[in-house]
């Protein structure tokens, strides 16, 4: 296969632990060791043997591993320094820390990020995946193949393309109740009452407001686009998995409000409460922590 690259010296990268810490949907695992992933419009394989600090890249060029895909991967960023920070916290945290030392908080698209997380409502993860498969193959188009692929995969299609769906069609790719909520977003990006890209230098607060106003996204969804599309590390997405870790591990297994935790996660994790959630969702999903 042509067009390998290979990252090399790479610490706190794990590819299955990235791929399945539950913030991101268009990958496929083809062995323990190797996974196709979707992403920025293009299609690569990566490749990391267990234990392993280097990854091989498939599909890609030097100069687009310098430009998409280390951004991609955040590369950049000294988790070395977060992970020691975060397990100096509690046993709780150094646990989660340990457990999914090799996870990074991607920089995706906030237009998939929007749509896929508005999706992802009261839905398993295969059922998410499965409805953006469809409406990637209905709405996108088809990428260039991997040698040795038969498969074919498509773009994420961009808010002109997505709006040229009826309601009905959306809801053939199973979304059901989340339809109207997807062509809202389509519609209020178009017209610029929402602008993706100023989000970036929003402040948080003004940012999750500003998501908010689409129909369907409240501040759990908010807080996952402003997590894994920008990078504001401050979030804390609240799910059902990190309400109950953070209830068993913090308050004695009390119930305690989302607005209780979003409050806790501030306090306590500051800065790096987008960092912890991560580790603590893939830690007490993995583990089945709190389980009922």
């Amino acid at each position: 296969m042509s067009n390998i690259v290979m990252l090399d010296h790479l610490n706190h990268f794990n590819i299955k632990q990235i791929l399945e810490s539950g913030q991101v949907f268009r990958f496929e695992k083809i062995s323990d060791h190797s996974y196709l992933l979707n992403a920025k419009q293009k299609l690569i394989k990566v490749t990391q043997k267990a234990e392993s600090s280097s990854a091989i890249i498939y599909n890609t060029s030097v100069s687009e591993v310098d430009e998409v895909w280390i951004p991609y991967f955040d590369i950049d960023t000294d988790y070395e320094h977060i992970a020691q920070s975060l397990a100096q916290k509690d046993e709780h945290m150094q646990a989660a820390v340990h457990f999914g030392e090799g996870i990074r908080i991607l920089r995706q698209d906030p237009w998939e990020m929007l749509i896929s997380f508005i999706i992802s409502q009261n839905k398993a993860i295969p059922h998410i995946k499965e409805c953006i498969r469809q409406i990637t193959q209905k709405f996108g188009f088809a990428l260039e193949q991997i040698d040795g692929m038969d498969k074919h995969y498509y773009s994420f299609p961009t808010p002109k393309e997505l709006s040229r769906a009826t309601e009905e069609e959306l809801r053939a790719c199973k979304v059901g109740f989340r339809a109207p909520y997807i062509m809202d977003a389509c519609h209020k990006v178009l017209n610029g009452d929402v602008i993706l890209n100023d989000l970036y230098i929003m402040p948080t607060d003004e940012a999750r407001a500003m998501l908010m106003s689409i129909k369907g996204v409240g501040p759990k969804i908010a807080d996952c686009i402003l997590l894994f599309a920008y990078g504001k590390s401050e979030v804390f997405p609240t799910d059902v998995w990190i309400k109950r870790v953070i209830e068993g591990f913090y308050f004695e297994g009390k119930e305690v409000s989302p607005t209780e935790i979003q409050a806790f996660a501030k306090s306590y994790f500051g800065d790096l409460a987008g960092y912890a959630q991560q580790y603590l969702f893939y830690y007490g999903r993995e583990q089945a922590l709190f389980k009922k």
